[in-house]
């Protein structure tokens, strides 16, 4: 198929990691931010096959795994209302709470459903006018533009029985919040694709300058990969920091203006706490004041109360910042399977350890069969 099989090319493929070893002189530590590329990366066997000098740093781009705990409590809560219909990605029904998840939830009775989009939860909230439908909306800058014209169409539409928890984060602050950890171990970063289709790379610019790290847009199939690593490496090597474009085929520097337009609209920055990290400020949205009603935590503000605790054993949040691998938690594979989840890097479909598990990633000296050509 056009444009899908010519990026998973074998030949092409080696050469571009052929080319990496004669241009690589010393170690390099390479952080792709986002959980498709991770997950992109082990079904390869990339890791595998890249230098040895060549260490991937897995970043916090899963919008499933970084969601807090705190508002994952708060999901459950409102979930569990007699009054509410609350509706939300698949991934996220099986993310573990501080006792239960949302499973759990529809399981006791409650009326969780699962949509593939939020105009789904408008039309649930048009057919069931007695209820509240409340719509979890988690993501990254890709799923905001949707997510807020869900707002205005309900607004436009007179729905008043549609709000939203809203639990969307964005990449440039949480570039900054790993670049500012006294745990700062990366040397340049492959920006996720999907969101600079949205966003474009100009907020990328001063980043790259301020930190000295050069910042590589890159897509998700294994030649997209290994050509974002060679050119995040030549720049390295070359003492350079700049942003490059590796992703033509989808991204321009501008991105989509009016995606862009319709975010500006319905939402603004705001510090969020991220699961496992904490709070990183205005790495978040949330809704204006002229849409707040459609805020579920200002609808129902009992749930603004709820204040809860990541378990200690769990340490997905060092997993998040790329501190360490997945198969370096005690739990990893035994305690913690994606059958019996510890954390949401365990669950989402994007999470690095369930990549690892899936992969058979269990530790740093594993071999992989190389990329079918």
């Amino acid at each position: 198929m056009k444009h899908v099989d010519e990026y998973r090319d074998g030949v092409l493929t080696r050469a571009l990691l052929s080319e990496i070893a004669a241009t690589i002189t010393q170690p390099w530590r390479i952080m792709e931010v986002c959980g498709g590329q991770t997950h992109a990366i082990l079904k390869s066997g990339l890791d595998q096959l890249l230098p040895p000098q060549i260490e991937l740093i897995h970043g916090p781009g899963c919008p499933v795994c970084v969601t807090p705990l705190e508002l994952i409590d708060k999901a459950i809560a409102l979930a569990s209302r007699p009054d509410v219909i609350f509706v939300s990605y698949g991934d996220m029904l099986r993310v573990p709470g501080s006792e239960r998840d949302l499973f759990s939830v529809r399981g006791a009775g409650g009326d969780v459903r699962i949509v593939y989009s939020p105009l789904d939860a408008l039309r649930i909230a048009r057919e069931n006018p007695s209820k509240t439908v409340v719509f979890f909306a988690i993501g990254f800058e890709t799923t905001a533009p949707a997510n807020a014209m869900s707002v205005v169409q309900a607004k436009a539409q007179g729905i008043r029985n549609y709000a939203m928890l809203v639990s969307h984060v964005t990449v440039p602050p949480a570039i900054c919040g790993i670049m500012e950890s006294p745990d700062a171990r990366v040397d340049g970063f492959l920006a996720a694709g999907h969101v600079c289709t949205v966003m474009g790379y100009w907020e990328y610019g001063p980043l790259a300058e301020k930190y000295r790290v050069p910042i590589v847009v890159t897509g998700f199939e294994p030649v997209d990969m290994v050509r974002g690593i060679l050119r995040c490496v030549k720049q390295l090597e070359a003492g350079r920091a700049e942003v490059e474009n590796a992703y033509e085929r989808s991204v321009s520097y501008a991105g989509n203006r009016p995606a862009q337009a319709i975010i500006s609209r319905v939402f603004e920055p705001t510090d969020r706490a991220w699961r496992g990290i904490g709070i990183i400020p205005l790495s978040g949205y949330r809704l204006r004041d002229e849409f707040a009603e459609y805020d579920a935590e200002q609808r129902f503000p009992e749930v603004q109360a709820i204040d809860t605790r990541e378990s200690g054993l769990c340490i997905s949040g060092q997993v998040l910042q790329g501190i360490k691998k997945p198969f370096q938690c005690p739990a990893f594979g035994g305690q913690c399977t994606p059958q019996s989840p510890l954390g949401a890097t365990m669950v989402s479909s994007e999470g690095a350890c369930a990549a690892y598990y899936r992969y058979g990633r269990y530790s740093a000296s594993l071999t992989h069969p190389e990329i079918t050509s």
